[in-house]
């Protein structure tokens, strides 16, 4: 228990930090195989996940996201630099990441209710579902020596990571998981104490 404790503190986001060597095919498989085993609304295990290793595909799906990242800029008055060192910044991440998992809730797994409000309900509870499966196989991938980062943009261009990855229009693209081995110690992120979090009782 006290292993696994150390392993939720010691978990780091691995952004641009990743060397030049692939994942075995196993390690992946383990890492994704840590996942199903989250909890899941109803066991509905909504998760389907995309395995990128092509170079050509992760640039394609990183120039293509931000084609839409920069139209979202382009809608306010951002100066050049301001817009295209993020953008820059992004497509270099993702497409120089060793392999990048694409995270999916299939809604084809869902309890398909009359009432509009419960199938809001059994949405939500999916995509929380597939939140806690991402957090398995980032816990997975620190216990195999590799580095991670979650990154939510698919949720602003879905259609688009569709489209890029001929992904199923019944198939909602949640969120990138960049994976890598890589050198070198990441920077400890504060965190909130537990008095500022935590309401007994009442809040």
């Amino acid at each position: 228990m006290s292993s696994l404790l150390e392993a939720l503190k010691t978990r780091r986001s691995v952004k641009q930090e990743f060397i030049d060597r692939p994942i075995e095919d196993d390690v992946i498989f383990q890492v994704l195989e840590s996942a199903t085993w989250a909890p899941s609304a109803h066991n509905s295990q909504p998760w389907s996940f995309v395995v990128i290793n092509d170079k050509a595909t992760k640039k394609r799906l990183a120039e293509n996201m931000a084609l839409v990242w920069r139209k979202d800029f382009e809608r306010a008055p951002t100066p050049s630099a301001e817009r295209e060192m993020p953008i820059a910044g992004s497509i270099d991440r993702i497409s120089n990441a060793p392999t990048v998992l694409v995270a999916c809730l299939n809604t084809e797994r869902l309890k398909q209710y009359v009432d509009e409000r419960k199938r809001g309900c059994e949405h939500t509870m999916a995509i929380q579902s597939v939140a806690a499966a991402i957090q398995n196989l980032l816990l997975a991938a620190h216990g195999l020596n590799l580095g991670s980062c979650w990154m939510c943009a698919p949720l602003f261009c879905q259609e688009t990571v569709r489209e890029t990855l001929g992904i199923p229009t019944d198939v909602e693209p949640q969120a990138l998981i960049l994976l890598g081995y890589f050198r070198g110690s990441i920077q400890v992120p504060s965190r909130k104490s537990i008095t500022e979090i935590v309401h007994i009782d009442h809040w």
